[in-house]
């Protein structure tokens, strides 16, 4: 591991709004309360932005309620262009984007400018499933009546994002809740808030009507989610972010009956065979466990490789992740900047010693990190009962078991309550489509690191959530089915 010293200073922050939206304009929260923004790379303040309460929240979703009527009647193809518009001005200003997000999220350049691009997607792929809402008309099985089937929006829908990808967390709910009818309000993590803030100006710029996004920025997120739950206005949450806050969530919105979609956390295997192609494996570990440094729901959290190919997959990895620089996000020989906040470098060392201090052998890394910058760390010969294999990481930690068979395989796998992806490596085509049936996830990477993609169903099972954002299933978590019957 390399470590950036060249002590550069972070780069100006670009202007962004510091208001709620709330019904098209922009205002201070009611309580004239703000909060800071910290960059975490250097703990200083970024700036400081409106601080809304359980008025705030309340006022916004009646905004989109009062929103609702007009959007919904609103031309399918006019909303697509509003999603292209701003899918225009998003790649137009991912240089602007991009450091936004490196400087209030920590990730590299190149990576924040991959997020405004896989950000974008969303807003261009939904704006082509606005025009393909579609019906149906058929005849009843006795010929009496004909039966008319109609799509049309859920109604006001609460959009709560995480911190780690605070663009393309936004636009992934966003798109399809507007290329649907479907004013909403957004609040976005108190950590990285910033990005939604600049994205809501842009689009109310391209002509997104007033109360159809509104934006609440907050220190006391579980007010401000309750008032809005509460009023009975909203129709939808979907919501990113753990599984403990989710479950708190569903017991909520039960009570109104809301539809919801949960995208939770995750436990991902990485499971590679002894007849992978292991530079390909590799490559793939890099990708799948690095991504966002490791701070991502989709991470690869356990590596289990065949016995017979362990020993060299484990020393590549090794060294592979022992070349990479940690340092600022915003100096280009950066590749691993720094975690998001002290609580999760603690729990980085916490999970690594843990690991440690059950038999596990550090082949590159450590424990020790220099604040929220930690070193990229394998770890082989790690014991059942270790708290990372039950835990989400959240960091470069790469731990290492041996498997004997596919039947261990897929057992070691499987034992977790989780199940958003999985990841497997092996030239044996029929292996992999039994492992991508065999395996509790609802997505799996077969020779693939990467799985996240706009035209591509992402989302889970078990305790890994429920429903799927992007592909042609994301618009339907924003739409219900009406019926007329017609007498023939």
């Amino acid at each position: 591991m390399t470590e950036n010293r060249s002590g550069q200073p972070a780069p100006a922050l670009p202007e962004v709004p510091t208001d709620l939206l709330i019904g098209g304009k922009w205002r201070p929260a009611t309580s004239g309360r703000t909060f800071t923004v910290d960059n975490p790379a250097t703990g200083d303040v970024l700036v400081e932005i409106a601080d809304a309460d359980a008025a705030d929240a309340a006022e916004a979703i009646e905004a989109a309620a009062a929103a609702g009527a007009a959007l919904a009647a609103m031309p399918t193809g006019d909303r697509a262009e509003l999603l292209r518009a701003v899918e225009g001005e998003l790649r137009a200003r991912a240089d602007e984007f991009a450091l936004l997000i490196t400087l209030e999220m920590g990730k590299n350049l190149d990576e924040a400018l991959a997020e405004v691009s896989y950000a974008a997607d969303f807003f261009g792929w939904f704006a082509a499933e606005a025009t393909r809402i579609g019906g149906d008309y058929r005849a009843s099985p006795t010929g009496a009546t004909r039966v008319l089937v109609q799509r049309r929006g859920v109604g006001p829908c609460l959009l709560v994002t995480p911190w780690n990808f605070p663009l393309a967390m936004a636009t992934r709910k966003i798109g399809p809740a507007l290329a649907a009818g479907c004013p909403s309000v957004l609040k976005p993590a108190e950590q990285t808030p910033l990005t939604s803030l600049l994205l809501a100006r842009v689009m109310t710029e391209a002509g997104v009507p007033a109360g159809a996004l509104n934006v609440i920025t907050t220190t006391r997120p579980a007010d401000a989610v309750t008032a809005v739950i509460d009023s009975g206005l909203a129709r939808k949450l979907s919501f990113t972010g753990s599984t403990a806050v989710g479950k708190v969530l569903l017991r909520q919105c039960a009570a109104q009956v809301m539809r919801t979609s949960m995208e939770l956390g995750g436990n991902a295997p990485f499971v590679v065979f002894a007849d992978a192609d292991i530079d390909a494996a590799v490559d793939g570990a890099m990708a799948a466990k690095l991504r966002n440094m490791g701070q991502a729901c989709t991470a690869a959290n356990r590596f289990l490789v065949a016995e017979p190919v362990a020993e060299r997959f484990t020393a590549e990895l090794a060294r592979r992740m022992g070349e990479l620089v940690v340092g600022p996000g915003w100096e280009p020989a950066t590749d691993i900047g720094p975690l998001i906040d002290d609580e999760a470098a603690a729990k980085f060392r916490w999970l690594t010693e843990d690991a440690v201090r059950r038999g596990a052998k550090v082949e590159t890394g450590s424990a020790r990190a220099q604040g929220r910058f930690v070193r990229p760390t394998v770890l082989s010969g790690v014991r059942p009962g270790s708290a990372l294999l039950a835990e989400e990481i959240f960091g470069p930690l790469a731990p290492v078991m041996t498997f004997s068979d596919e039947d261990e395989a897929v057992a070691l796998a499987n034992d977790t309550p989780y199940g958003l992806v999985s990841y497997v490596y092996t030239r044996d085509l029929d292996r992999g489509l039994r492992m991508f049936d065999r395996l509790d996830s609802g997505m799996t990477g077969l020779n693939v690191g990467v799985v996240s993609n706009a035209a591509a169903p992402f989302g889970g099972i078990k305790h890994s959530g429920l429903g799927r954002e992007g592909g042609v299933e994301g618009i339907d978590e924003y739409l219900d089915t009406k019926y007329a019957a017609i007498r023939a």
